[in-house]
C-alpha cells in the first residue's frame, strides 16, 4: 500500500516518477493504461515521451531497453483488455458508472471501432481513453484473435517507438530540455487530444444532419 501511495503521489511529476520507479513503474503504468479499464486516467503519451527524455539525460535508463520492455507491456496490456472483453462480453456495457469505470468511454470506443474496424487497434494507440477501451471492445466484438494479435503488435511497437524515441532524440538535440519538461508534457497532451476533438466535432456534425 505504501508503494501505491508513493506512486499516485508522484503521477503529476512524471520525470521524478520515472527516476523513482524506473522500468518497473513504467511497465506497470503502460500495462494498466492500455489493458485495464480502470487505467484510462493514467498517463500514456506524455509518460513515454518523458521516459525518452529521462533516458537521454543519462539517468540509468537505456532507451533500447525502454523500447523493448514498454512495447512488451503495451502488447500484454492490450491482450489483457481483449481477454476481458471476450470473457465478460456485452455485460460490460451494462455496468454502472463508478470512479474507475465510465460506460460513455466504452460506447465512444465502440463508435470508433465501428468506423475504423480492426485498424482501431493501431489507431487507438495514439488516442487517449480510446486506447484503454479499444482492446476490450475488440474482445466483446469477437475479433478473430489472429487479426487482433497482428494489429496489437504493430500498434504497440509503433506507439512506444514513436513516443520514446521522439523524447530521446529531442533530449539529445536540445541542451537542458528537462528544465522545460512541463511545456513538453503540455504540448504532448494537447497534441494527443486533437484526435478526440476531431471525433467529437465529427459526431456533432453527424447528429446535426439527422
Amino acid at each position: 500500500m505504501e508503494f501505491l501511495s508513493d506512486l499516485f503521489s508522484q503521477l503529476h511529476r512524471l520525470d521524478d516518477l520515472i527516476r523513482w520507479g524506473g522500468y518497473t513503474v513504467l511497465v506497470a503504468i503502460v500495462f494498466a493504461e492500455t489493458g485495464l479499464l480502470a487505467g484510462f486516467f493514467l498517463p500514456g503519451d506524455s509518460l513515454l515521451v518523458t521516459a525518452g527524455l529521462v533516458a537521454a539525460g543519462g539517468h540509468g535508463l537505456n532507451v533500447w531497453v525502454l523500447v523493448l520492455v514498454l512495447s512488451s507491456a503495451a502488447i500484454a496490456g492490450d491482450s489483457a483488455g481483449y481477454a476481458i472483453g471476450r470473457y465478460f462480453g456485452p455485460k460490460i456495457f451494462t455496468r454502472d458508472d463508478s470512479r474507475w469505470f465510465h460506460r460513455d468511454h466504452l460506447l465512444r470506443t465502440q463508435r470508433f471501432y465501428q468506423k475504423y474496424g480492426a485498424k482501431t487497434i493501431v489507431i487507438a494507440r495514439f488516442v487517449p481513453i480510446i486506447r484503454t477501451f479499444a482492446p476490450t471492445v475488440a474482445g466483446v466484438g469477437q475479433m478473430p484473435y489472429r487479426t487482433f494479435v497482428t494489429y496489437n503488435v504493430l500498434g504497440g511497437v509503433g506507439w512506444v517507438c514513436s513516443m520514446v524515441l521522439a523524447g530521446y532524440f529531442l533530449g539529445r538535440a536540445i541542451p537542458d530540455i528537462e528544465s522545460k519538461l512541463h511545456w513538453i508534457i503540455l504540448i504532448v497532451i494537447g497534441l494527443s487530444c486533437l484526435p478526440i476533438l476531431h471525433e467529437w466535432r465529427a459526431s456533432r456534425r453527424e447528429r446535426s444532419t439527422l
